[in-house]
């Protein structure tokens, strides 16, 4: 049986975009610009002698993330399409620059990323963001064609299988899990066959017990999450501090002053652990904010998907929004707790060039898929699902 949630519809009658979305975007954008400066002007000071460092960078990375919202904002759907290849190869070999002595950056062992003149730059954000696009292409291609037996799923599961190892190779086990569970997502929703997903797993799944068994940094994340009370100044010192920094906020916060040394007592707290910042600052009422506005942008982003007469930008916005909300919440899990502590950054918050490059260029995606929605005068009944 396949089913689609997306429909296959030509690209006419265009519409103003949605506001909301670019609103959303901005706004959740300042709140990160706002948490970082509140959560990292120690730290910045102490190991670079600015208090504002990583805000001032974060604003450089966000003016060239700003520059992309534009471009995937503006540019029609066919010449993102075109474009699609070369991203793919720009992608890939970004990822085998991160093992070239003298531009890849080691750091505990991982090669994560490369040197690009005066910044750093993370190659599996870049990933994370075009195999999105390909699937989308692809499966539109797909859709076309009307002879059952001409259809194939094995390229773009290849393409996949690639983009997924030049990830895992670079020791980035949480990235590339997540990039695979959200591929695996969009070849279901967009109805393909999955025939080939059990002998795959029967593979991929010994593979990351045998990564977590083989590095002793991931089987102490797994220890210290499993007994959680028995490492709090060691393997859970940054949870234990986390959850300290969150209930020192209450329900109205403790500000921008008061807060500030419970902050600076977790490490590294600008990056994957900024959201305790957010919590202590602002409390349990910023918190219910920020998953509201979470929420909102959720909605818009997944209407632009149901809605899109583009079975391309359909797929890739459900794509996008998925990829957001999804690493916003298991970010948010991992600072509370709730699961081992994984690499995924918050987006829009956690200080990183990278990630808040093609987080805005999400967004710009998303406002241009909102312009191809169908309109209110369109004669054309929308399939929501559909069997075989």
């Amino acid at each position: 049986m396949n089913f689609s949630i997306v429909a296959e519809r030509p690209l006419e009658n265009y519409k103003k975009c949605d506001i909301s979305l670019i609103l959303l975007s901005i706004l959740l954008w300042g709140i990160g610009i706002f948490t970082l400066y509140v959560c990292s002007g120690n730290y910045g000071m102490r190991a670079f002698n600015d208090s504002l460092y990583f805000v001032k960078r974060q604003l450089i990375s966000s003016c060239l993330g700003f520059m992309l919202f534009v471009v995937f904002a503006t540019f029609s759907m066919e010449t993102i399409k075109r474009f699609l290849p070369l991203m793919v190869v720009i992608a890939l070999l970004l990822s085998i620059m991160t093992f070239i002595p003298g531009i890849g950056i080691e750091v505990n062992g991982a090669r994560r990323w490369i040197r690009l003149g005066f910044m750093t730059f993370q190659p599996s954000e870049m990933v994370k963001f075009v195999i999105v696009l390909y699937l989308a292409n692809y499966f539109e291609k797909q859709a076309r064609i009307t002879d059952a037996f001409d259809k194939t799923v094995f390229p773009a599961v290849v393409v996949c299988f690639v983009m997924v190892s030049s990830i895992a190779l670079q020791s980035d086990l949480s990235t590339s899990v997540f990039v695979s569970a959200l591929a695996i997502l969009l070849f279901i929703a967009s109805g393909s066959k999955i025939f080939w997903l059990l002998p795959v797993m029967s593979i991929i799944v010994p593979l990351c017990a045998l990564f977590v068994f083989l590095e002793p940094y991931r089987l102490n994340r797994i220890i210290g999450f499993l007994d959680q009370d028995s490492y709090l100044q060691t393997l859970n010192y940054q949870t234990y501090a986390a959850r300290r920094a969150i209930c020192a906020g209450g329900f109205w916060g403790q500000g921008l002053g008061s807060g500030l040394s419970r902050i600076n007592s977790i490490p590294e707290v600008q990056s994957d652990y900024i959201f305790a910042g957010w919590a202590e600052s602002m409390g349990y009422f910023g918190v219910l904010i920020y998953f509201a506005l979470l929420a909102l942008f959720a909605w818009r982003g997944l209407h632009c998907a149901l809605t899109a007469k583009s079975r391309f930008a359909s797929i890739a916005a459900f794509g996008f929004i998925v990829s957001i909300v999804a690493q916003s919440v298991i970010n948010v899990a991992v600072v509370g707790g709730v699961i081992p502590t994984t690499g995924i950054p918050l987006p829009f918050f956690s200080s990183g060039g990278s990630s808040i490059l093609f987080t805005l260029a999400i967004c710009g995606f998303l406002v241009n898929a909102s312009r191809n929605e169908i309109g209110p005068n369109d004669d054309i009944e929308m399939e929501e699902i559909i069997y075989e």
